[in-house]
């Protein structure tokens, strides 16, 4: 799955102009997460087509960078992303990123932005998509 980091100026209305961008290109959002600091915005996003999403924020001429990131279905229950940030953790992995992408019943979809996907894919096995 990929992530897009959308870097921009925090003022009023600019997720309002990402959201148009990709509304326009018919993008519908998977998982979106934000954080702020030093006057700017860093935004995860995911949308339900990578191409579709590619587009949107080019033709916005929005600043951004893709990176492949790591989906784990968790129980929704305590410890559970504790065991898989260890098990990252421990493997000498670094995120960039975490957050939720949805929830279902008793199970959380979350996104892992590991600095090695490829590492952290094979330290997960089964459990990361």
């Amino acid at each position: 799955m990929r992530e897009f980091r959308v870097t921009m100026t925090n003022r009023p209305g600019e997720l309002a102009r990402v959201a148009m961008s990709l509304s326009r290109q018919g993008v519908s959002i998977k998982a979106l997460a934000a954080t702020t600091g030093g006057g700017h915005v860093a935004l995860h996003l995911i949308g339900h087509d990578v191409e579709s999403t590619r587009s949107a924020l080019q033709s916005g001429a929005f600043q951004f960078e893709e990176q492949e990131v790591v989906v784990v279905l968790l129980e929704d229950k305590a410890g559970e992303i504790a065991r898989v940030a260890s098990r990252l953790g421990d493997a000498g992995i670094n995120l960039n990123a975490v957050y939720l992408a949805g929830r279902a019943d008793d199970m959380v979809e979350v996104v892992f932005a590991p600095d090695d996907v490829k590492k952290a894919k094979k330290v997960l096995g089964n459990e990361a998509s």
